[in-house]
């Protein structure tokens, strides 16, 4: 159970109710059962109060539903009343194992169509709701979040028709650019980094690491992810170094300017373990790419470490990189969608997000700060010394 002393200074905003969409089901699961494990532990809650009616539950889980008509249309039904509640809608935007019929053939579920499924669901409630705050772990179109040329601000005319829509806050990780938020500033948007849990996933599944800057060091792939680069060097105590990508921007492939080289600014990692972090990890290519620069320069072990594992080019080039020794693991979190074939590659590890999620609903139910559980740096560093110490650590909060 979470250290929770201040939890209970106030009551509760609302009943706590929680839709998991169809794409984000297992998730949903995962933090429905912490609450359930947490509340029903709490002895000292006045649960027979009317403040705290529905406090305790088997499930918090609200039931719902989007069917489709077989042209493809669709509509959001509620299988409940949701009155009054304090709702945490969960959706991935990035699934795309879901299918449904258009016109006698089978579609893939696109990010249009979970985001058009969010907003069904949200009108379904009607305005019912005391509080709505969607969870969107991968930011919708967080990628198109700023105008170069001619065209569209997809980002930020989501968070302007989700506010609309009457929803009050919007937790995401990890946003691609979370000047995004600029969109609605008078709105709550809160851009998550799962750092402590990339570093509890790490220490857990490599026993031999050496936290020092003799022989660690954090990589950057790019100079959009040297923030969070500097951030994950600085509370282990180590260097940074960067690569910075040479493009050709005369020439257009797959919507993107193709990469020439990765230029690398930084101290010498030869015989060190290296982390590089990211944001996402989509094809895959440029996060290999880095790491065969990596061991060129004779660096002893790669880790990559990213947010989204998306794959979307597949397997293989990591299966492939592993044999050949370019990379050791790769580390993503339980936000987006697992293949059954990810999670049994032996070089995967998975950074389970939900006890963190169920945290934040457990606080902002209550109506209380958030800023203690943001800020991960004091657990960070009793992990850091629990691990020189015993060079593992146990699972816990």
């Amino acid at each position: 159970m979470p250290k929770d002393s201040n939890l209970l200074s106030t009551i509760p905003v609302g009943q706590l109710g929680i839709i998991a969409l169809q794409s984000c089901t297992a998730l949903g699961e995962r933090v429905n059962a912490y609450l359930y494990r947490w509340r029903t532990a709490r002895s000292i809650v006045e649960k027979t109060n009317i403040a705290f009616q529905g406090y305790e539950m088997d499930s918090y889980l609200v039931k719902s539903a989007c069917p489709r008509f077989g042209s493809g249309e669709a509509k959001g039904e509620l299988l409940e009343s949701v009155r009054g509640k304090d709702l945490y809608i969960l959706v991935d935007v990035t699934n795309y194992s879901i299918e449904y019929s258009l016109y006698g053939r089978k579609c893939p579920m696109s990010p249009d169509d979970h985001y058009a499924d969010l907003k069904r669901i949200i009108a379904a409630c009607g305005g019912k709701a005391r509080k709505i705050t969607v969870i969107m772990p991968f930011l919708y179109e967080s990628r198109q979040h700023k105008r170069s040329k001619r065209e569209s601000l997809d980002c930020a005319l989501c968070l302007q028709e989700l506010v609309s829509l009457g929803v009050d806050n919007i937790i995401t990780f990890d946003a691609h650019d979370p000047r995004v938020q600029n969109a609605i500033p008078l709105s709550g948007f809160e851009n998550i980094r799962p750092t402590y849990q990339f570093l509890k996933a790490l220490l857990r599944f490599t026993p031999d690491l050496e936290l020092d800057k003799q022989h660690l060091m954090v990589i950057s792939p790019d100079e959009g992810a040297m923030n969070r680069a500097i951030y994950f060097a600085n509370i282990l105590g180590v260097d940074v170094g960067m690569f910075y990508k040479r493009r050709d921007y005369s020439t257009i492939v797959n919507g993107r300017n193709p990469i020439v080289a990765h230029e690398f600014l930084g101290d010498s990692v030869e015989g060190k373990d290296v982390i590089i972090i990211d944001d996402m990890i989509a094809s895959g290519e440029s996060m290999i790419d880095v790491a065969k620069q990596l061991k060129s320069r004779n660096a002893r072990r790669v880790f990559c470490v990213s947010t989204f594992g998306l794959f979307t080019s597949g397997l293989d080039v990591f299966d492939k990189a592993r044999e050949q020794g370019i990379i050791e693991k790769v580390i993503t979190t339980n936000l987006t969608y697992q293949t059954p074939e990810l999670l049994s590659r032996d070089w995967y590890i998975s950074a389970d997000m939900s006890k963190y999620i169920a945290l934040l609903i457990d606080h902002l139910n209550h109506d209380a700060s958030i800023s203690g559980i943001l800020d991960p740096t004091d657990r960070i560093q009793d992990r850091i010394q629990e691990y020189r110490a015993k060079h593992t650590i146990r699972e816990n909060y």
